[in-house]
């Protein structure tokens, strides 16, 4: 509440009337609301701010001291960690001459204002970026990328006032196309999710955006976040599609989604919060099409689940990410199968009977959050679990293996992309990171 306070400009000292969780639950008593309405009153009528609001607010340039670099770097992360600013993990000081460094990736000037970071208001810019990922141990060429993200996180449209806040765990997903992935080392590959030392832009862009959703989000676990159980917040996801391995008539997601020209940088932006891995292979002598049948059939039966954290985005936002490796698009493309018939074969085959949302309740959520579309829905039987097959984002990820496919569930209002805006000296980037980090080619990987 107080986070949310913020965000809308006002005192997060404002006044409040606490009361424990369990008055709140089916069956309680609000008698105790009643009893102390005094303090609603004089809440309302009564309170002024501590702090002199007028006084204005400076940052200050923090001096941390040691007998060694070992020992002042661990007196450093004891700060972040007594300030609240870390996740719990090391992180590099964002000195001066470090954050200077990571703004040499930015394409637009370091005071450029981004927005306001919800629910607690922060404001947003190039600079608080190049914060952000010094101390998650990011380089120069990855500013690009976050700054786009951070843009998309920011969008109204992508729920994160309320989902930043909310109880059901969701993190951001950040789906990358266009050459730029490849070239900052950002996998489409074999553990895409990460980590991999030979492709570690993922895990420092995704801690990056983590840590700005915590000390300018104000998304602390119990206090400004309420999710149960925080899943992936340490990295979220922050994967490159494989533009390069996409068969024939598979146009790039955010040319589908977005409407991108085919090899135009750009970021994606989905949330989720569950992530599963789907055994899509056959085990015996299958036909590849019994195979690719009975995997279909699988993915769709973990689709088909009463589970109401996607009914935030059943208009306009998606159910979940459906991740396929290249090797198993380019067997159902010879299949005869296409982009558009895996949609609508998933979409159909994942309906949930009437009985079924009836007797888990889910009927009942769909009612007290619907749209004029949703409350149409419920006259289905089956139900579908977006209004259209085209909410299904599928991306094609995940090295050359045909075993396994990957779903993330959606807890989605919209999905959001974003151009990525290079700075001019790019390629020196680049080239500063063969430098220090060897060889990018993928001749030179294990």
């Amino acid at each position: 509440m107080k986070n949310a306070l913020s965000g809308l400009g006002l005192s997060a000292e404002a006044a409040l009337v606490t009361f424990p969780m369990a008055l709140f639950l089916p069956g309680s008593d609000i008698e105790p609301i009643r009893r102390r309405r005094r303090e609603f009153y004089e809440g309302l009528t009564a309170w002024k701010p501590e702090r002199n609001a007028a006084s204005p607010i400076t940052n200050r340039i923090m001096s941390v001291e040691g007998a060694t670099y070992e020992e002042t770097f661990v007196h450093a992360n004891n700060l972040f960690i007594t300030n609240l600013w870390s996740d719990g993990l090391p992180l590099y000081p964002p000195t001066v001459e470090r954050v200077a460094w990571i703004l040499r990736g930015a394409a637009s000037p370091r005071e450029q204002v981004l927005g306001k970071f919800p629910p607690r208001g922060a404001i947003v810019t190039i600079e608080s970026c190049a914060i952000a990922l010094a101390m998650a141990g990011g380089r120069p060429e990855y500013l690009p990328v976050l700054v786009s993200a951070v843009e998309a996180f920011l969008d109204p449209r992508a729920g994160t006032e309320t989902l930043q806040a909310a109880s059901g765990s969701a993190f951001p997903v950040v789906i990358v196309n266009g050459p730029i992935g490849k070239r900052i080392r950002l996998s489409s590959s074999f553990g895409c999710l990460g980590p991999d030392p030979q492709l570690p832009a993922g895990a420092s862009i995704g801690r990056a955006l983590r840590l700005m959703q915590q000390n300018l989000g104000g998304a602390l676990p119990g206090v400004g976040s309420m999710a149960n159980y925080g899943a992936m917040r340490y990295t979220n996801v922050v994967m490159a599609e494989d533009d390069e391995g996409l068969p024939e008539g598979w146009p790039p997601h955010g040319t589908e989604r977005h409407g991108y020209a085919p090899g135009t940088n750009s970021v994606s932006l989905v949330f989720a919060n569950g992530a599963v891995n789907i055994r899509r292979r056959g085990a015996k002598k299958e036909t590849p099409e019994e195979e690719a049948l009975q995997g279909m059939h699988r993915m769709a039966d973990f689709m088909r689940t009463p589970n109401v954290a996607s009914l935030v985005g059943y208009d306009n936002g998606t159910p979940g990410i459906l991740i396929l490796p290249q090797v198993v698009a380019h067997t159902m493309t010879g299949l005869g199968w296409t982009k558009q018939s895996m949609r609508a074969f998933l979409w159909e085959h994942s309906k949930i009977p009437a009985e079924q949302m009836r007797r888990s309740g889910s009927s009942q959520w769909v009612e007290i959050g619907a749209t004029p579309a949703m409350l149409e829905s419920l006259k289905l039987d089956p139900w579908p679990i977006s209004a259209h097959p085209d909410n299904l984002v599928i991306v094609c990820a995940g090295g050359d293996h045909p075993t396994n496919s990957f779903w993330l569930q959606g807890y989605c209002p919209s999905v959001i992309g974003r151009e990525i805006q290079l700075p001019a000296a790019f390629d020196a980037l680049i080239a500063d990171a063969n430098r220090d980090l060897g060889c990018g080619s993928e001749v030179c990987m294990l």
